[in-house]
Order: C-alpha cells, then sequence, then structure tokens
C-alpha cells in the first residue's frame, strides 16, 4: 500500500513545496514539509520517512549539506535532489555525496511522481531483503569484493562497506554477471525499471562505488569501465 509510505519535502519555494505535497497526498503518501535544510534534518530525527525531495539551493542549510549530514548520520532513504540547470556543478556534487537521482526544474508533476514511485518500489525490496533473515545466504565473490544478497551487505577484504540502496543494486547486477560489459543505459533499465534517462547518474554513482570499494580508484580492480560501451566487474 503506497499510503505507509512517508515523504519529506525540502524547498524554500513555499508554491513548489505545497503544489508537490498536493500531488503526493494525491498518490496516498504522508507528506512532511520543511523550508531549508536545517527543518529537513529537524524532521529526519523526529520521524520515520522513507523518500526526501530535497531542493539544492535554500537559505540556512542548503540541500548538499542537509545531504551529507543525513548520509553521515546513517539515514539509507532514497533522496532526489532539486536543481535548476544552471546548478550543474551542486547537482553533481550532491550526488557524490548520496543522492540516488535528480529531477531538473521545471519539472512537470507526473516526472517526479514516476521517480518518486520508482524509488519507492527499489526501496522497499531493499528493506524488506534487509529485515529478511531467513533462507539459504546468496553471497557472490569476486577476489576480495563480497556482495551478501539476504543481508545487504558488502565487503572489501572482509571490512564491511557502507552503500547507498541504489549503489547496492549496481554492484549487485555486475558481480552477479562477471565479465559481462553493461552500457549505462542497460545498467539504468534494470535497475529503474523504466526507458534510460539521466544516464549521467549512472557515472556519478559508479565513481562513489569505486571510492568506497577500490584501494586505488583512478586504478580499480574491481569497477572497470570499457571506454565507449560501458562498466563491468571482471572475473578474477
Amino acid at each position: 500500500m503506497q499510503n505507509q509510505y512517508r515523504i519529506l519535502i525540502v524547498e524554500d519555494d513555499k508554491e513548489i513545496r505545497e503544489g508537490v505535497e498536493i500531488y503526493l497526498k494525491n498518490q496516498g503518501y504522508q507528506v512532511f514539509q520543511a523550508a531549508n535544510g536545517q527543518e529537513g534534518l529537524n524532521i529526519i530525527e523526529q520521524e520515520e520517512l522513507h523518500l526526501a525531495i530535497v531542493d539544492i539551493m535554500m537559505p540556512v542549510m542548503d540541500g548538499v549539506t542537509m545531504l551529507m549530514k543525513l548520509r553521515a548520520a546513517g539515514h539509507e532513504f532514497p533522496v532526489i535532489m532539486l536543481s535548476a540547470k544552471s546548478e550543474e556543478v551542486d547537482k553533481i556534487m550532491g550526488l557524490n555525496m548520496g543522492a540516488d537521482d535528480y529531477v531538473t526544474k521545471p519539472f512537470t508533476p507526473l516526472e517526479l511522481l514516476a521517480r518518486v514511485n520508482s524509488h519507492l518500489r527499489r526501496y522497499s525490496k531493499y528493506l524488506t531483503a534487509v529485515n529478511n533473515g531467513e533462507g539459504k545466504e546468496h553471497i557472490f565473490t569476486i577476489g576480495g569484493l563480497e556482495l551478501n544478497e539476504d543481508t545487504v551487505e558488502v565487503s572489501v577484504d572482509g571490512e564491511p562497506v557502507r552503500l547507498t540502496p541504489m549503489e547496492f543494486k549496481i554492484v549487485q547486477l555486475l558481480i552477479k554477471n562477471p565479465g559481462r560489459v553493461f552500457s549505462a543505459d542497460e545498467i539504468y533499465e534494470r535497475i529503474w525499471n523504466e526507458k534510460a534517462v539521466n544516464t549521467d547518474t549512472i557515472m556519478v554513482h559508479v565513481r562513489n562505488i569505486r571510492e568506497k570499494i577500490e584501494i586505488d580508484p583512478k586504478n580499480p580492480k574491481y569497477l572497470k569501465v570499457v571506454w565507449g560501451v560501458g562498466y563491468k566487474i571482471d572475473k578474477q
């Protein structure tokens, strides 16, 4: 049921904030509002949330700073950033800090709803996997890189690595198909379950994953780029 999901909108423009809230409530979601990043963090500490929609440029505390703080505090729910076209650098910074997606202003309510629904579907599966400790473990290992599907954990040389749900899905796809090259479009369509848009997000997620699993991200041992084609995790 969709109405079990609780969504936070962090946006300093009152009209946008309230407009988005109307569309989300019509879908049965429970909605919380904040006018800046600090207000958003206060709500996150008080409420159980399943997704946040966060504007980049805001007074008091901007969206990237808020995102950095909520990820540092261990909150793993999906975050969709809102950005103006002129904020390209901030958008990439947001993805580097752990955002799952971004929507560029001006956007249509249907576009945002599609992203929200897509991320909540995946996050629901992620939570189910985390909470389900039963059954045979599904462990995939390449060299020192290990992914456990049942516990939704990744480790490198025995050391746990903290990945966002989106990063976990990308590593899961690649490690289960060692040696196979996936294009950015194919990764997007496999994970988002929709036609590829914004495949730049894949490039940034891959960069983030490398920072976490590689000793030398510029000379990767596991997650490799096949220039002009895509990405793979090599058999070892």
